[in-house]
Order: C-alpha cells, then structure tokens, then sequence
C-alpha cells in the first residue's frame, strides 16, 4: 500500500471503535469490512491510504487475532487494534463511559434518582484509568518521534496524561464528539474521578469541540470543579460528500427505495435515522406525530411517519427499557389511527444502512429531535442526498443547529405539541419556500469539510 504522509508530521489517531472490523475465519486469513459512525465516515477517507496510524480497541474475536500482528493493514488504513481484558473493558466502556460520562454530558440523569455511586463505583474508575493507559501504551509504542496525537472524545480522555510522562516529545490533542456536561451535572461524579478526569483533558495540548457552547461548559467545569484553564477550540465535523452520495447510488440503496417506495407511495413522508439512544429522544417524537394526527384530521392516511433506529448499547440497562417504550408507543399508535391500507408509523429496528439513506432521499421532511447532541451528522448527511426539498425540523440543542439555523425548522426537544405544531407547518409548507430552505441547508454543509475539521486538529497541536 503507497503511504504517503498526511502531514510534514506524522499523525496517530486514536478512538475506541476502529475504522474497520475483522471476523475470524476457520477455514483461512481473517475478512475486514469498514466500521459505521459519523467519525469514520468524516475522517476515514481523509487518512486511508496514508501513513496515518490509527489504534483502537478490539471488540470482536477477529479483532482480538488482529491486535496479535501489531500494526496491520487493511481496508486502506494502517491499525493497530489493542486487546484489552474484556471484564476491564466491560467496566470502563459499559459502566463509566456510557453508564456515566455519556448521560452526564447529555443531561439524561433523574437526578433527584440518579446517580447513586456504590462501592462498585471505584473498581469501575480504575477500570477506566487502566483502559486509557493501555491505549497510552500502545500509542507510546508505535508513534513516530514529535508525532501529533488525535484523540477522539469521551472514552479517552486520560490518554494525554500518561503520554506526558511516556512520550514528552508527542503532541495530543483531544476532541470531544459529544456535548459536554455544565458544573452542575459533572459535579454528580465522585470529586476525585471528576477532578481527574478534567486534568487528563487539560493535559492535552487543546480540547476541541463541534459548538461553542460545548467548548463554554467545559472550560466552566474546568475552572469551577478542578481550578484548570485549559485551551480550547471549536471545529465542527462536516459530512463527505462524496461518501454519502456512493451509498446513496449503490446497488443496495437504490434497492431499498424501491422497497420504500411501494410501502409509502405518494404519501407525505416524515422521515428519521438515528440510533435507539436516549439522548436522540425517538420517544417525544412520535408522541408528537401521534399529537399531529389528533389536532389536524386532515394529515391521517396522507402522511406516513418512517424511523430507521437501529440499536444502542445493549450493555445498558436503561437502552433496553428506552426501546421497549418506543415499540410500545408505536403499536399503540398504529392501533389508534391505522386503517387496512395505512400504517401510520413504520419504525425498523435494525442496523441497515442502505435503507437509511433510502430514507435520506425519498423523505419529506426529517425529524431530529435530540434532547442534546454534540452535532448529529445526519442532518447533513439527509441534506445531501434527499431528492424531495426535505424540511429539516431540527432540534436546537443539537450541536448541527448552530450551523444550520438559517434554513430550519426550530425544534423543543421536550414540547411535544410544539414539535406536533412543527410538523404541520413542514408538511403543509409550500414548494417554493421548501426550495429557498433546501438551497440554503446546501450551501451550509458543503462549504464545510471534513479535512478542514481534521486542518483544525492538527493546528491545535501547535504542527
């Protein structure tokens, strides 16, 4: 494979979920196929093909055989995937990433309920530390001399840390995908793990985040709980064009709007991609469809509500519930006001990424709702490849509002008439005033790249 650099410095990158996943083969070498997720998608095509090194964790048996050669080439990309004990990983990436940080920085805690730190709570913290001294470790191994060290959001970020006193001559920067929490949300989380956790992205050459607002809850948690001053920046992750658009013209896609062609017809589509996870807030919005058809009659067998939400950490106890109240919601729903020849709400939940895009095109208007979001790069992705003037009803605490306000539909994630009140003004809105939105939505997201989100990285790390 030609590797030719990215950068006159050496890049490594550093995530928990790979660019590409491998499966064990009995009967010959191991098969790789590309991994999903908006960092991937982004930035993958920007480094493969290059000398770029990228470490992250083996999740699967295929992935463990594959940490076993050190740094391997496949798909176009140079990885090295690190084993790490699967009790170990189950803590720090079950129990504290997504058991606590991920609900902390989306404010998804009952709080007058939750949390409730046991004496499990250290053994897990610990669990967390060890994960993010091995990916220092490994970073520290095969990283090039005064490389530059991307590390990617919330699972990492004790990497820094341990670099400093490993690899002084390494520049890391960290970037977090998610928002961050306020004091007042962080300041649930044991002090110390609290304490250390703000140190070891302080240690860190800068902290990038994809809005202002994410960058300002840090820096305020930072000075208010740790007495730290760290250096940030703002640089919002934009979709690849080009990669979306090849999904959307494959074999696979175009089946799959066929598919979804003959179920809805010419019926109005509201459309919605997203992952079955908390923060996405699937529930309110299809308790706000069920509020359209109740308030205006004339939307019942004319408009078709289209979900493709395909699973979340089933590690998480509070997932599976969420998922059992979302079909819950739906079969009543479709009880309530569908006839022999309609279904009011097709949801799919199942991991199908050409019928995602299919659904990208052929929707009408797209509903994301989160409650919050550190950019949610579906937006753009339905921007690009929709064929229909799609109305973007967007939420805005999502981090993709602050780019894209001036062509959408403002949403209040928890005002379900309002977000009722929302739809019925896309659906009902006119071809022109849909055109002038659509025209502006795609100018935003294609003056902005992915390589100059990665640009951002780099120059953050003082290269």
């Amino acid at each position: 494979m030609t590797s030719p650099p990215l950068h006159d410095r050496r890049i490594v990158l550093v995530s928990n979920r790979g660019p590409v996943t491998f499966t064990d083969a009995a009967d010959g070498p191991l098969r790789s196929r590309r991994g999903a997720g908006g960092l991937i998608s982004g930035i993958g095509p920007l480094v493969k093909g290059t000398d770029t090194i990228w470490i992250a964790a083996a999740m699967t048996e295929g992935d463990r055989q594959a940490a076993a050669t050190g740094v391997a080439e496949a798909e176009g990309f140079r990885l090295r995937m690190l084993a790490v004990d699967p009790d170990t990983y189950h803590l720090a990436y079950d129990e504290v990433s997504n058991g606590v940080l991920w609900f902390a920085h989306h404010g998804l805690w009952d709080l007058p309920r939750q949390p409730a730190f046991d004496r499990s709570w250290p053994a897990a913290w610990d669990a967390y530390r060890a994960v993010n001294h091995a990916f220092a470790n490994a970073v520290a191994e095969v990283a090039p001399r005064r490389a530059v060290v991307l590390v990617q959001d919330y699972h990492l970020c004790l990497v820094a840390a341990r670099l400093a006193v490993l690899r002084p001559d390494l520049d890391c920067v960290h970037f977090s995908h998610t928002p961050f929490a306020p004091p007042v949300w962080l300041a649930a989380i044991p002090t110390e793990a609290g304490r250390e956790l703000l140190q070891g992205l302080a240690a860190h050459r800068a902290c990038g985040f994809h809005t202002q607002q994410w960058a300002t809850d840090f820096t305020d948690s930072a000075r208010q709980l740790a007495g730290l001053t760290p250096t940030t920046f703002v640089a919002p992750l934009a979709t690849d064009p080009d990669d979306i658009k090849r999904a959307a013209a494959a074999p696979a896609c175009q089946e799959a709007l066929a598919t979804l062609q003959a179920k809805v017809g010419d019926r109005t589509v509201i459309a919605r991609v997203d992952r079955l996870e908390l923060s996405k807030n699937l529930l309110r919005g299809f308790l706000a469809f069920d509020e359209l058809l109740r308030q205006h009659p004339e939307h019942r067998g004319e408009v078709v509500f289209v979900a493709e939400a395909y699973p979340s950490r089933p590690g998480v106890a509070a997932y599976a519930r969420y998922r059992d109240e979302i079909e819950r919601a739906v079969a009543e729903i479709n009880q309530r006001w569908g006839t022999a020849d309609w279904e009011p709400i097709s949801l799919s939940v199942e991991d199908n990424f050409p019928a995602a895009v299919a659904l990208m095109r052929r929707g009408d208007v797209f509903l994301v709702n989160p409650i919050r979001d550190g950019l949610n790069l579906v937006a753009s992705e339905a921007i690009l490849v929709n064929e229909r003037d799609a109305v973007l009803a967007l939420s805005a605490e999502a981090g993709a509002w602050e780019g894209l306000q001036e062509g959408a539909l403002r949403v209040a994630p928890f005002d379900v008439a309002g977000t009722a009140g929302v739809l019925h003004e896309a659906v009902r809105m006119p071809a022109e005033e849909r055109r002038r939105r659509a025209v502006i939505l795609g100018g935003i997201v294609r003056a902005h790249t992915p390589a100059q989100w990665l640009a951002n990285q780099i120059a953050a790390a003082g290269a």
